[in-house]
């Protein structure tokens, strides 16, 4: 009778253990992912193929949690969350963390990029790389450039053709000293306000314009509350995900390469769903009633924002990452 409940308690010790698998995701460690955009958006979509993937690698020990519509706070204070420990991922415009890496800006000079195959291979290359390093000076690891797209203006008061047509009108930015100096040298007065606070403030006239991708025209639903797009490609938009440099450096090596990875083919992902969703948003918005203006000239609007090169030179230096972007505009 002995041996008969030994071996009982055996078997029953040995089916808890057979039955333990099932509970070791309960023992997953969750990443905080912060988004400004809205769930519409291809943030969303990328942050969830993020953890997806970020599961598979880990087995499972490792997830993401996305929160979008900016419900960990606008860009700026989830960049600092990120930074503080308090948010463990960010994904935001490049130019939201020129604050305290002003090198980023590089990006945001209009013109700098011939086209988005161009911008890619920089961002992925030894020039966006280097750059991007530039942040676990200030507590963040830069795990990957997503895509946000070229910027496009859009107003409520003119259809703007040339560069003349843009001269007083009060434009949002998100406070990127080279978008600001493009607006003034056009003659508009940037109004630099936060994306949570876009619409409102296009609504209730505040500002007449805004400046940025297409995918957040619409995923924000601003076409509502404007007239005219101009496509006018002035600039690209990188975005930028980090985490909280120490939490990473608190992960084993292997699970430091898998969050890189799983970033960066998410980052892939992201950036074809957002570029295969622009010829219909653009359908889209003119079926709402916004008036698109396609084949703008760029030329006059390069030749008027010239300086702004030069004005980014002389405060922060870079002119060798200017003349590295510009050396691989032709490769392949």
């Amino acid at each position: 009778m002995k041996l008969k409940k030994a071996l009982f308690a055996s078997l029953f010790a040995a089916g808890l253990m057979v039955g333990a698998p099932a509970t070791v995701h309960a023992d997953a460690q969750s990443l905080r992912f912060a988004s400004e955009a809205a769930r519409s958006d291809p943030q969303f979509a990328g942050g969830e193929k993020f953890n997806e993937l970020l599961k598979a690698k880990t087995g499972g020990a490792l997830e993401v949690k996305v929160y979008a519509d900016s419900a960990l706070g606008n860009a700026q204070a989830a960049i600092s969350g990120a930074r503080g420990g308090t948010i463990d991922i960010v994904v935001s415009g490049s130019s939201n963390y020129t604050g305290f890496v002003p090198l980023l800006g590089v990006f945001d000079i209009p013109f700098v990029f011939k086209d988005t195959a161009h911008a890619y291979r920089v961002l992925d290359g030894k020039i966006g790389q280097e750059i991007m390093n530039k942040l676990g000076e200030f507590g963040l690891k830069g795990l990957a450039y997503w895509d946000t797209g070229w910027r496009e203006l859009s107003n409520s008061k003119v259809p703007v053709r040339t560069p003349a047509d843009v001269k007083g009108l009060k434009v949002r930015t998100n406070g990127s000293p080279a978008h600001n100096e493009t607006c003034k040298l056009l003659g508009a007065n940037p109004v630099p306000m936060p994306i949570g606070e876009l619409y409102t403030a296009l609504e209730m006239k505040t500002v007449d314009s805004q400046e940025q991708s297409l995918g957040l025209l619409y995923s924000g639903k601003f076409y509502e509350v404007q007239k005219f797009l101009s496509l006018t490609n002035h600039a690209y938009s990188a975005l930028l995900v980090s985490m909280n440099k120490a939490k990473f450096d608190a992960l084993s090596p292997e699970h430091q390469k898998a969050v890189v990875e799983a970033a960066q083919e998410a980052g892939a992902y992201q950036r074809k769903l957002n570029n295969d969703n622009m010829k219909k948003i653009i359908e889209d918005v003119k079926k709402a009633g916004l008036q698109v203006i396609e084949n703008v000239d760029p030329n006059p609007f390069m030749e008027m924002t010239k300086p702004v090169r030069q004005t980014f030179v002389s405060k922060y230096g870079g002119d060798e990452y200017i003349k590295a972007i510009d050396a691989v505009r032709e490769s392949k």
